[in-house]
């Protein structure tokens, strides 16, 4: 179903060669490294060298948990009008059930910004994000940034990245977005989906191979071959939006006549244009996909990579459920948490059936699941479905060819596009719940529940499909190929109308005088001091486990409200998985605090150090130790929480995704590696000489550890560093940057 290829490969005549059974000289390798679609998009965008790349984008994206805070930093930073086409969208807090009028409070900044500066405005449940830009921003060959991971229009021919908002900040500014030259991986397609499989499933078998082993990780998909003519353009973007589950940097398609059609339909034939990898094309590495092999796939609690199919899935759950019902009893603290009570006379049975947001609520995806319910019941038991079109012209064309009320007439309940269900803020289960979702993730309490609180629900993702074919069963388990349906489902018609009569567009058309609309949770991010001479740590919490999502770092769900007060937000952070950790930062806070008013640390802290005095100059902060942190979400305010409660560096083996490791440089906050260290909650660290190091290039530095007394010596690395990001951790965060720049 799945094969990788590790080394160099050739994608010529329609079909992937090894580089070692290839017989091309190293001048037509040199011609086929440059004859990626990759390489042609990176080079129209890049300001930079070959090597040391330096982008500016076409456009850029966000929803309503990000636009507040990344306006509020450009607006410190001196921003007075967009530069480029930057589109307000709300999706993630559109529900307003928490916290009052703060959640409508931000769409009304976010609209009076749009007048302001010059933005497109997007309402609420008019559009998930993506869907927008799909419908009528992305373009061949075009870059368009986002502040969400699953910024992803390559199924569009756009290459497109999702990052932390100080990276939006940046093209506001006119600044770049700078990477070392990613390598490329093809994703070579062959063969032809079956009925009942759908992109999910092929999304699935792709995070299942290479999330684990890293393969792709911060690499560029480019999916190529003949399997791409067998598939729809709501299949491609399906399977291309989950790839940001791989740990990829981006995804690009090659493009054809079915894009033209996609594009013509909405109304912007004239932003296609055919892009075909050159013949032959260089690659670092393949990943071969038989789509007919394909099988409608599960991914079990707790991530999109802890995937089987559903047919291996079924003939043995109780092994596969007991390994996840062991990691949610070790989550939730108790052996209260259930999955294989779910198994009762051989079948498997959920209790709750979501269809949603940028990868499930695709027209094709509904309607196809609607002709699996056609006629049937979902049942009057505990199992309910509901379903997200992901945009108000997808609900519209659903509704116009009878597929809303062929689920409705099943027992499903039909919503307005929002990205809810997906990061845990709409429709969480019940206790001990087991949900079936069409949405990105299954990340621990993703879906909405409280550990803390005693609850514990979990989520394993599916395509449309078989959701559809489980909601027909009644909430029995059940793959779709195991169900008849039509296929042929009628064409899509969009409706532009939908967007005309209430998109505000007024990108390009930015003015002065129209005033910002601040609601009283808006808060402005609290000053961040430089990085010292001299610099002391203080761990305040240690996370042991293999990985650690930004979910987990900063919780999703009703926090995602208090996104624009960031000390409020920041009372949330590590709530999950350290609860201790926010008073510890606070308390290493207070002690800087007196620190910067008397000129010395209190006594306390001496202390504890010993015989270590710390020099004149040096700043005090916490920090915080993992083992990979960053996985998921783009969300900065995994890193900002830290920083604002007084978080100086992280300390990791490794960095999950680049997003995460940009966010903590662009918050001021020191990106250390260190293999072996030891650290244990309370340990100190000190560094001599910090600020002239970084300043210097330089990235291995000795830091003497003090614990329990004793003192110790490890190393830790930042890795490479540009030149402006250098100077952003010298001035404390991106705003002391651009505050330093404007002198």
């Amino acid at each position: 179903m799945v094969k990788l290829i590790k080394k160099g490969v050739y994608y010529t005549d329609g079909r992937i060669v090894k580089e070692a059974q290839a017989f091309f000289t190293s001048d037509k390798k040199q011609a086929a490294e440059r004859g990626t679609l990759t390489h042609a998009v990176l080079k129209a965008h890049n300001v930079g060298s070959d090597e040391a790349l330096r982008l500016k984008f076409d456009a850029i994206a966000s929803h309503d948990i990000t636009y507040v805070g990344i306006i509020q930093t450009a607006k410190a930073s001196g921003l007075t009008a967009f530069p480029i086409p930057y589109t307000l969208t709300n999706c993630h807090n559109s529900l307003c059930a928490v916290g009052g009028t703060i959640n409508e409070d931000d769409h009304v900044f976010g609209l009076s910004a749009a007048k302001k500066y010059g933005g497109d405005y997007v309402p609420a449940h008019l559009a998930v994000i993506h869907q927008y830009m799909r419908e009528c921003a992305a373009k061949c060959g075009a870059m368009i940034l986002g502040s969400d991971s699953h910024t992803r229009y390559g199924a569009l021919g756009t290459l497109a990245v999702g990052e932390g908002g100080p990276e939006l900040v940046k093209q506001l500014l006119g600044q770049t977005y700078d990477v070392r030259r990613p390598e490329v991986i093809a994703v070579y397609l062959k063969g032809k989906l079956r009925r009942g499989v759908g992109p999910q499933d092929v999304a699935l078998a792709l995070v299942k191979a290479t999330f684990a082993n890293g393969f792709v990780k911060n690499k560029i998909l480019e999916f190529v071959g003949p399997g791409i003519a067998h598939l729809t353009m709501d299949e491609r973007i399906g399977i291309d939006v989950m790839t940001t589950e791989t740990t990829c940097l981006s995804s690009i398609w090659e493009t054809d006549e079915k894009t033209r059609e996609y594009l013509k339909e909405h109304g912007r034939e004239g932003d296609y244009r055919e892009m075909k990898a050159a013949q032959p094309a260089y690659y670092d590495g393949a990943v071969v996909i038989d789509l007919s092999r394909v099988e409608p796939m599960i991914a079990l609690p707790f991530h999109p990579s802890n995937a089987y199919s559903i047919r291996e899935f079924l003939a043995d759950p109780i092994p596969l459920l007991k390994k996840a019902e062991e990691q949610g009893r070790k989550l939730k603290g108790d052996d209260t948490f259930t999955l294989t009570d779910k198994v009762k006379d051989g079948k498997v049975y959920v209790t709750q059936g979501v269809i949603a947001g940028c990868a499930g609520g695709g027209y094709q995806n509904v309607a196809e699941a609607a002709e699996i319910l056609r006629g049937k019941s979902i049942g009057t038991g505990e199992f309910a479905l509901s379903v997200y079109p992901a945009s108000q012209p997808v609900y519209k064309a659903l509704t116009d060819a009878g597929y809303t009320g062929a689920l409705m007439e099943a027992g499903a309940v039909v919503k307005t596009a929002f990205c809810g269900p997906c990061f845990g803020a709409g429709d969480v289960p019940a206790n001990n719940g087991l949900s079936i979702r069409h949405t990105t993730r299954n990340f621990e309490n993703r879906e909405g529940s409280k550990p803390a609180q005693g609850q514990l629900a979990a989520v394993a993702l599916m395509d449309a499909r078989s959701i559809a074919a489980t909601a027909a069963n009644g909430g029995v388990l059940t793959s779709a190929l195991d169900v008849a349906y039509n296929k042929r489902i009628k064409k899509y018609k969009f409706d532009g109308k939908i967007y005309e009569n209430r998109v505000y567009r007024g990108a390009g058309k930015p003015d002065p005088s129209a005033a910002l609309v601040y609601g009283p949770n808006i808060a402005d991010w609290p000053e961040q001091i430089a990085l010292g001479r001299y610099l002391l740590m203080k761990v305040v919490s240690v996370l042991t486990d293999p990985v650690t999502t930004t979910d987990e770092l900063i919780p999703s769900g009703e926090t995602s409200s208090y996104r624009s007060n960031p000390m409020k937000l920041a009372s949330f952070a590590l709530s999950r998985k350290d609860p201790a950790y926010v008073e510890r930062a606070k308390s290493v806070a207070a002690d800087e605090a007196v620190r910067r008013e008397s000129g010395a640390l209190p006594a306390e802290v001496l202390a504890a150090l010993g015989a270590l005095v710390p020099k004149e100059g040096t700043v005090y902060g916490s920090v915080v130790v993992s083992v990979k942190p960053g996985d998921g979400s783009a969300r900065e305010q995994a890193a900002s929480c830290q920083r604002v409660l007084g978080g100086v560096a992280n300390i990791c083996k490794e960095y999950a995704t680049k997003r995460y490791r940009s966010n903590l440089i662009n918050w001021g906050m020191l990106p250390f590696v260190c293999e072996k260290h030891g650290l244990k909650t309370g340990d100190y660290l000190y560094i001599e000489n910090i600020a002239e190091g970084i300043a210097a290039g330089e990235e291995r530095f000795v830091a003497a550890v003090v614990s329990d007394g004793k003192r110790r010596d490890i190393v830790l690395e930042t890795g490479a560093l540009t030149a402006e990001e250098r100077k952003i951790l010298l001035a404390g965060c991106l705003i002391n940057y651009n505050k330093e720049l404007a002198k």
